[in-house]
């Protein structure tokens, strides 16, 4: 007999229409929460890791072509941007030009199919919330779907669970705040039970690449590609170094038990071990979320483990509401779909450029995306104009929420090429042509405007 706190999970779930394997696999990582399991990794655990550089890689044009005329393309594609204010999906932000992610990332994919001959199917990994806006934005790309195979899944949801009991919680003022997604890893869980895993192999494709839809750099590079099927790797991540913005990210390790390799997440770091988080000369290595996999050798270990891959537990301490912090506390159960990375023997590793992982989380990396710190060519690619980005912090009183944001920077984003930090303290409106050179600071009571034109230096 499972726990009452399960068995209403449970009810509330087939209920909902949720996919059985991911009703058992929530309640594979319940019965760990309820035991105690915290999923943390101990810096005593594990190791510092190294890999090969793609740059240091010699991939054959023909081994690469061939590799990514076998490979589809899978964007996870269900936030919505609720912490810069959107109640869309955050892939429909314009990055420029009249062109939103979703715009740019068709037009990379249509690209590469016409450059390499390849089928290259993309697929998105869709929200409930998220569905309907995707669907219709790229209605207007009518040669991207591929026959046979669908153009978006669904990610599940499941209940947030009460911190105190862990039952499913109740909130009738707004039911949808009820659930939550399971993590990114989630992804291998409705790849098999969409029967879309099975899909594409029956269609004849061998491998996958993912990444995250508001990751412009995460492009299916055929030279990855190549490198990848030439490997025989069953599971393969993008790694880059890490920089000051990303101590408190996670990082790649080697675990001391079975050597196998791993994902570290800062949810799944020790208060004692935060100092080791933060080293980045002892871990050097971030994740990007750019992985490849077999689509065969996934199959298998799910085929044997019945449908739970066994991810580690990742548990997310919220509040119902996430905007308002004296709502009850809850518990996201959620897995990080890298950390699969631990379940196949032989996993790999590979060193990228810092340009495959341009993640937008905020409207300071929304504004080095809008500026002239990347340019976007005919291939749709982002090409990096600086050796380094630059810093950027906006004043999250005025500049949080993309509507507010947009009212600041009305003729567009000033240039950042030069620059190697914009701290903005207050409310500063910003007008066509700025120009921001070194290191520049910016701070005030009121509000104040940066005229056109304007050539900001530290000095100043």
């Amino acid at each position: 007999m499972g726990s009452p706190g399960l068995k209403k999970a449970r009810d509330k779930m087939v209920a909902a229409g949720v996919d059985e394997v991911a009703i058992d696999t929530f309640a594979h990582y319940y019965r760990l929460l309820e035991h105690g399991e915290t999923g943390m990794i101990p810096e005593s655990t594990i190791d510092p890791v190294d890999m090969e550089a793609l740059a240091d890689v010699e991939v054959p044009e023909d081994v690469a072509r061939e590799a990514l005329q076998g490979t589809a393309v899978i964007k996870l594609n269900g936030g919505l941007g609720t912490s810069m204010g959107m109640h869309r999906a955050k892939s429909l932000l314009c990055v420029r030009r009249g062109l939103s992610f979703l715009d740019i990332i068709a037009r990379q994919v249509l690209h590469l199919r016409e450059q390499h001959g390849a089928t290259l199917p993309l697929i998105f990994m869709n929200s409930f919330r998220t569905s309907a806006d995707t669907m219709a934005a790229l209605a207007r790309y009518e040669t991207l779907p591929v026959e046979g195979l669908p153009l978006e899944f669904l990610q599940n949801k499941e209940p947030k669970l009460l911190a105190h009991d862990l039952s499913p919680v109740s909130w009738p003022k707004d039911p949808d705040l009820e659930w939550c997604p399971p993590g990114h890893g989630d992804l291998y869980t409705a790849l098999r039970g969409t029967g879309l895993l099975e899909g594409l192999i029956e269609a004849g494709y061998d491998r996958v690449f993912v990444s995250n839809s508001d990751n412009l750099g995460g492009v299916p590079d055929p030279r990855i590609a190549g490198w990848f099927a030439a490997s025989g790797a069953p599971f393969a991540i993008e790694a880059t170094r890490r920089t000051p913005s990303d101590r408190k990210g996670g990082h790649f390790a080697r675990r001391k038990g079975d050597g196998r390799l791993v994902l570290r997440e800062t949810a799944q770091t020790l208060d004692a071990d935060r100092e080791a988080l933060a080293d980045l000369d002892r871990h050097r290595f971030t994740s990007t979320n750019n992985l490849w996999f077999d689509l065969r050798a996934m199959r298998d270990a799910l085929d044997q483990r019945e449908g739970i891959l066994g991810l580690p537990l990742i548990r997310n301490v919220k509040t119902v509401d996430p905007g308002d912090p004296s709502t009850p506390e809850v518990i996201q159960v959620e897995t990080a779909m890298g950390a699969a990375i631990e379940v196949f023997e032989g996993s790999r590793l590979i060193e990228v450029g810092r340009e495959r992982f341009v993640p937008v989380k905020t409207t300071n990396d929304l504004l080095v995306l809008r500026s002239d710190v990347y340019d976007i060519g005919g291939d749709f690619v982002l090409d990096p104009t600086t050796t380094a980005l630059p810093f950027v912090d906006l004043d999250s009183d005025h500049y949080k929420l993309v509507s507010e944001f947009d009212k600041r920077f009305p003729e567009g984003a000033p240039s950042l090429r030069k620059a190697d930090a914009l701290r903005v303290s207050g409310d500063w409106t910003f007008g066509r042509g700025v120009e921001v050179v070194g290191e520049v600071s910016l701070d005030a009571t009121s509000a104040q405007r940066v005229a056109p034109g304007t050539v900001l230096k530290p000095d100043d």
